[in-house]
């Protein structure tokens, strides 16, 4: 008997200590985010600006920039759950000013910003540390009323900082500045981090760029009320892709300042410009021959052949069904939706997903195998000759992409308006453009040929309001390399629809730009179910201007814009 009792009370001392122990740790983990929240931010100067840093608790790991008055920077940098919050307090005039003039700042700038960084970072730490340790041992003194306990709440709030924090250095991703996410005004937001070619091609470089990204920000705030815009690259085609403007006029309002604001070179609509197709409707597409840029267009299902006449017989327009042009040295071939269907009640008999598919497939037919990218260039010889680098090329049943066949043809880019047709032309162009969906999305088919869908650059038009919340207008710039044809970069702009104020432009970078397209083979799959990957809203950005450091009070500057 008392070999039971002896067990029985082990078993309950066990459970005591468990239920202890977890309250313990649960009164840590509520302390150190409190500490967090609370008492973890610090001030330091950053090159020409006086930055403010927070960290507080998030369910994602990332980095937002407030850039006052355009709006905020988000960057994924990290894998923990806990944001870094960056505040641009103030920037001193005559330090923004030297960097903007001086050409020798090119070479300090980056050891600046990273020892300015590290040394506020290192700040913001220790302080998250005390803060978390403090908050941990008031929380175990309020909830136990002991002070052994309130000891160990504050040991375990302080090993979750520092867990944090490892995993946050470990899980470090330098790659994320190339690839921000913009909320705010439209106006300028680009130019922060570069153009499309520098991002693609030294995107490796994160010092670089956090030096052109503090430099950017000086410009802005010398500059005043006058925001830069877009710094177009000279060796990138800018292709503007809209689709499914549905007669709203707000939509021509998108496409204009977007094509002003990143100088695109062309436009490309992958239909449903009308909603009925009726001739009423044609004035609508007279706004096309006052855009000043090649306009090309495909018919959508909502397009009737009168809106397809229409459009072709205003200036600058190019509509393409069945056909192919070569439009500021890009080759498009496109091909019009066969189903003529305003009415969702009524569907086209004999035109199911599986016929515009097999449509796709049969003019995939006649376009040319993707000629192969040009390697990049070599490395000098060296004194031994070693062999050749360059790829050899892919065995296929195709003919030699260098000489086509005579009837073939030569394509960059494929629009249609569904991307069930899009689907058929897998593996023979790099890019195909489509939209109908009236929702964003994109994917990378197993050939290597990528699949655009857009979104309604309309808003879809009245149909936008059929939902509880209003359709966003949707739109994209792509990169293409003028050497070989394929894409590089695209942004992706999002803007709020009726009765909302909201705008973002998020930037992308082509994973492998030059990547090998392979045919489709006779037993690939015909599409089937549905593409997923349309980014969210974010509100615009709000708060007064950031005052420059003359003008802020002595109590209020906390950097000193030091030179190094």
């Amino acid at each position: 008997m008392k070999i039971l009792a002896w067990k029985e009370a082990a078993r309950r001392l066990a459970g005591g200590r468990t239920a202890q122990i977890a309250a313990v740790v649960l009164a840590a983990v509520i302390g150190g985010w409190l500490g967090l929240a609370l008492g973890a931010s610090a001030q330091t100067s950053v090159g020409p600006a006086d930055i403010g840093m927070s960290l507080a608790p998030s369910w994602t790991g990332e980095t937002v920039v407030d850039v006052r008055p355009l709006g905020t920077l988000n960057f994924d940098t990290h894998n923990s759950p806990v944001r870094l919050h960056l505040t641009i307090e103030a920037v001193h005039p005559e330090l923004a000013q030297e960097i903007i003039s001086d050409p020798r700042w090119a070479d300090r700038l980056p050891e600046m910003i990273e020892r300015d960084a590290i040394e506020g970072l290192r700040t913001l730490a220790i302080r998250a540390a005390l803060f978390a340790v403090g908050a941990g041992f008031v929380t175990g003194l309020v909830a136990f009323r002991r002070l052994s306990r309130a000891a160990w709440t504050a040991a375990a709030s302080l090993t979750m900082v520092v867990v944090l924090g490892g995993v946050s250095v470990l899980t470090f991703n330098p790659r994320s500045v190339a690839e921000p996410r913009y909320t705010g005004l439209l106006t300028g937001v680009p130019s922060l981090i570069g153009s499309a070619e520098s991002i693609v091609s030294r995107f490796s470089e994160y010092r670089g760029q956090l030096a052109k990204l503090v430099t950017n920000v000086s410009q802005l705030y010398e500059a005043g009320s006058t925001l830069p815009i877009f710094d177009p690259d000279p060796e990138m085609i800018r292709v503007l892709h809209v689709s499914d403007l549905h007669i709203n006029p707000i939509g021509w309002n998108v496409i204009r300042s977007l094509k002003e604001q990143f100088k695109a070179d062309l436009i490309i609509d992958t239909g449903d410009i009308s909603d009925h197709g009726t001739k009423a409707e044609n004035e609508y597409v007279k706004e096309i021959g006052r855009l000043g840029v090649p306009y090309v267009f495909v018919r959508g299902n909502h397009d009737s052949m009168k809106t397809q006449r229409a459009v072709a017989k205003q200036k600058n327009a190019i509509v393409l069904d069945g056909e192919a042009a070569t439009v500021k040295g890009l080759r498009i071939y496109g091909l019009g939706d066969p189903r003529f269907t305003p009415d969702k009640s009524v569907q086209e008999a004999g035109v199911s997903n599986e016929a515009l598919y097999a449509l796709g497939r049969e003019h995939a037919a006649r376009i040319a195998p993707p000629e192969p990218v040009p390697p990049l260039p070599s490395p000098p010889p060296s004194s031994s000759p070693e062999p050749s680098s360059s790829p050899s090329p892919e065995p296929s049943s195709t003919p030699s992409p260098s000489a086509p066949a005579p009837e073939k043809i030569v394509a960059d880019v494929v629009a249609v308006h569904d991307s069930n047709m899009g689907h058929g032309f897998s593996g023979v162009v790099p890019l195909v453009l489509s939209g109908h969906a009236h929702r964003r999305s994109t994917e990378v088919l197993p050939t290597g040929t990528r699949l655009m869908v857009q979104g309604s650059t309309g808003g879809a038009g009245l149909r936008g309001l059929e939902h509880d919340e209003p359709t966003p207008l949707t739109a994209s710039v792509l990169y293409f390399s003028k050497t070989t044809h394929r894409m590089e970069a695209w942004d992706d702009i999002t803007v709020g629809g009726l009765g909302e104020q909201s705008i973002q432009v998020e930037r992308h970078l082509e994973s492998e730009p030059g990547r090998t397209i392979f045919s489709e083979s006779k037993e690939a799959p015909s599409p089937a179910g549905t593409i997923t990957g349309s980014p969210s809203q974010s509100a615009l950005a709000s708060g007064a201007n950031v005052p420059y450091a003359s003008e802020v009070s002595d109590g209020r500057r906390h950097g000193t814009g030091r030179r190094p």
